[in-house]
């Protein structure tokens, strides 16, 4: 396993071994000790959660609040998506700025997205299966996000905006510098 730090403090790219033979392939996706290691933190993910989503769909970008804040191991079995990482730290010397990867069932990179990011994704193939581990539990009552066309952050998704298939929900999510944190 390879691992990379992002410009943004604390964002990995994490690309397991694969070994491949005639039958197909082999990888270990997640060892707790080797990427604690890694990242240089002792994160215990509690929650694995699942999507499968159309050609431009567009997830994002979201953030959970205070205690109930989230780190996010992120990556596509199928298909193909352009994963966002914002850093919403107020503290923080690259506040407000981005990191995008392309995450791929063919190049099984992974995204490490640590507490205190929005977090989002488009879908650049036909479909997707996008898996992700959080280290804490969902809570509603916690949620936030910026709105994705926010033009302070000036995010390149890629497609084309009259493409992009967005939740009503995600539709009104605030600009960057109205986020409530």
């Amino acid at each position: 396993m390879t691992i990379r730090e992002t410009k943004l403090k604390g964002c990995f790219i994490i690309e397991p071994k694969v070994f491949e033979d005639k039958r197909g392939y082999f990888l270990e996706s997640y060892n707790q000790n080797t990427f604690n290691k890694l990242i240089g933190d002792n994160i215990i993910f509690v929650q694995d959660n699942e999507s499968f989503s159309s050609r431009g769909v567009l997830r994002g970008l979201h953030f959970q609040r205070g205690e109930h804040a989230q780190a996010k191991l992120v990556r596509v079995i199928k298909g193909k998506v352009l994963d966002v990482a914002v850093d919403v730290r107020p503290k923080s010397p690259t506040y407000g700025q981005y990191v995008s990867i392309e995450l791929s069932g063919e190049n099984k990179k992974q995204f490490f997205v640590p507490r205190g990011f929005a977090h989002g994704f488009v879908v650049l193939s036909d479909t997707a299966l996008f898996s992700y581990k959080c280290d804490n539990f969902y809570n509603k009552s916690s949620e936030g996000g910026v709105i994705y066309t926010d033009s302070e952050l000036a995010v390149d998704w890629v497609l084309p905006n009259a493409d992009l298939i967005v939740s009503e929900k995600d539709l009104v999510l605030p600009t960057f510098e109205n986020i409530c944190l």
